[in-house]
């Protein structure tokens, strides 16, 4: 557990939350800033920071219960379409630094756009893109 992680806090029952779910590798309780009411968390009950931190076995559970959830966050709040998602690190939005799983309810006319339509430079750039990361392997 760190000790000033707000979410190490709501595992171990000292602040309060509305769970979803729980087993003995993750827990799932509403998100207290959700996007769309019904915005539920996946967290692990051990501390990691994000998803390069999480062993595999972790990783896994969280999806497994974030499938497990989504059908009932969506037909709970009348969703249309759910988003499940991981910001890794601050560039990629995380702001709280204990590894967690977003189930996001979603409607056609929200106006929260997730991808934008930016292209590669051209087929080189591409290319040269595919081969550091497939290096990186």
């Amino acid at each position: 557990m760190a000790e000033d992680c707000i979410f190490c806090k709501i595992i171990e029952g000292e602040v309060p939350a509305y769970k979803l779910y729980e087993d003995e590798l993750v827990v799932s309780f509403l998100d207290i800033f959700p996007i769309h009411p019904g915005h539920a968390l996946v967290v692990p009950k051990k501390h990691t920071v994000d998803i390069f931190d999480t062993d595999e076995e972790t990783i896994k559970q969280m999806m497994a219960v974030a499938k497990k959830l989504a059908l009932p966050v969506m037909n709970g709040t009348k969703a249309q379409g759910i988003n499940i998602g991981m910001n890794n690190k601050p560039a990629a939005g995380q702001e709280v630094f204990h590894a967690h799983m977003h189930i996001i309810p979603r409607y056609s006319d929200d106006g929260l756009k997730t991808w934008s339509k930016n292209l590669f430079k051209d087929d080189k750039h591409k290319q040269e893109l595919y081969e550091v990361i497939k290096k990186a392997l």
